[in-house]
């Protein structure tokens, strides 16, 4: 009798081991995994090709996540760890990365565990009301086939007082075929001679807008979620400015209409700092054409202390990686965002953390490297050909914007300044 009994309890192991599967679930691991870092573009009207909600989606596309994690081709995000701590990193952990591996490998098994709920997304504003709300002025077609889009459109705010904007939030009109957008001010008009010379909707802009900015507002990507500056910062936004968006569309087989809207929050109150930018920019580029590891560095000194809020890396097709570094005056060096493998589609404006301290006389320096050879599989001319500074899509940029937070006007003019100087200097140098 004794071992009948335990003959039932080897089966009832036996029978447990064979239904209960030993490594991670659909259900227990990999939904949490899936829900936190791919769910915020991978659901439906989203820019991704498929969903990740539920089981069946993620189950028969198991080898294909582990693929693209494995080479942290997804989720997109760039900088390298340690040099920079940013908001709303998407990056997975070596032990996540483990999950998804193992749960391919075991053949993706569903798991008994409770059936998680997917996540639910806001509707309508996510920061609430806008105090302004603008649209682009006419729909946008995206051709069903051909190359990447990048089409700037000119958006009059109507502005009669400076204002200081606390927050954007972007509702692509069409999210299948919006991949990014960038938000420039112009209060020059050059944008809208630009605009009237094209006969379109808006005009091509890869690169940048075109123009000589006279600010900012940041910009956008799937996933991210807009935020409001911490309190007592604001963005500048003059009066009788134009805001250019530069939107970058991606065909899907298909043709897609795009009429997007930007909602604009002001400042409550009167913020006691202002955001500035320093360009750390190499406009005399020049990658002969078969270079397979050009790098050009480029420095600032800051003549002030600043406070460091966010950075914004810019290079075009031929760019392999950028590092960007501040040495303080002793000696320290503080890393502040390393893109190693660079890619034009997945760029972006990362915010910190915690804003970054640097005190007057520190030394920001950008190096940048570029491929110009054929196994470069993102270079625009086959055979290569020798490439310089410019707005073209066969053109390159060497640029990082720093972006920074001052109560003090005057010091950011003495930062314009010091900037018009380096650039004065550079051009005697090189006539």
């Amino acid at each position: 009798m004794r071992c009948w009994g335990l003959f039932l309890s080897i089966g009832f192991v036996l029978q447990a081991a064979k239904t209960t599967p030993a490594g991670p679930t659909f259900n227990k691991e990999v939904s949490a995994i899936l829900f936190a870092h791919c769910a915020g573009c991978h659901r439906p009207g989203e820019v991704a090709p498929f969903a990740l909600l539920t089981y069946q989606d993620a189950a028969k596309r198991a080898s294909l996540i582990a693929s693209v994690t494995a080479h942290r081709f997804m989720p997109p995000w760039k900088p390298e760890p340690g040099f920079g701590e940013f908001q709303d990193s998407r990056r997975l952990s070596d032990a996540d990365l483990a999950t998804l591996q193992a749960w391919a490998k075991a053949g993706a098994p569903e798991g008994d565990s409770p059936i998680p709920q997917p996540p639910k997304f806001a509707e309508g504003w996510q920061l609430g009301e806008p105090d302004l709300i603008v649209k682009m002025p006419e729909a946008f077609t995206v051709p069903a086939e051909g190359n990447d889009i990048y089409q700037c459109f000119v958006i009059p705010l109507n502005l009669t007082e400076d204002k200081s904007v606390s927050a954007v939030e972007f509702r692509p009109g069409n999210r299948k075929v919006t991949h990014h957008a960038i938000f420039y001010l112009d209060a020059s008009g050059a944008a809208r001679k630009k605009d009237e010379a094209d006969p379109g909707p808006g005009y091509r802009c890869f690169g940048g807008a075109g123009i000589t900015p006279s600010g900012g507002l940041g910009g956008w990507a799937p996933g991210a979620a807009p935020r409001f500056l911490p309190d007592g910062i604001a963005k500048p936004l003059r009066k009788g400015s134009d805001l250019v968006m530069q939107a970058h569309y991606h065909p899907t087989g298909k043709v897609e209409s795009d009429l997007s809207t930007v909602g604009i929050y002001f400042a409550k109150s009167t913020p006691m700092e202002t955001t500035g930018s320093i360009p750390l920019i190499k406009r005399d580029l020049y990658i002969p054409a078969g270079d397979k590891d050009l790098r050009t560095v480029t420095s600032f000194t800051i003549p002030v202390d600043v406070k460091v809020i966010g950075i914004f890396p810019h290079m075009h097709l031929l760019g392999r990686d950028m590092k960007v570094t501040a040495t303080l005056p002793d000696g320290t060096v503080r890393p502040m965002i390393w893109i190693k493998d660079w890619d034009f589609n997945w760029q972006g404006e990362y915010m910190y953390k915690d804003p970054v301290l640097l005190p007057k006389g520190t030394r920001l320096e950008m190096d940048a490297a570029y491929d110009n050879s054929e196994d470069n599989p993102r270079n625009p001319n086959h055979p290569p050909k020798s490439v310089k500074w410019g707005e073209q899509t066969t053109d390159e940029m060497a640029v990082a914007f720093i972006e920074y937070a001052s109560e003090r006007p005057a010091e950011q003019w003495t930062i314009l300044r010091a900037l018009m100087e380096q650039l004065n200097l550079r051009r005697s140098q090189h006539p």
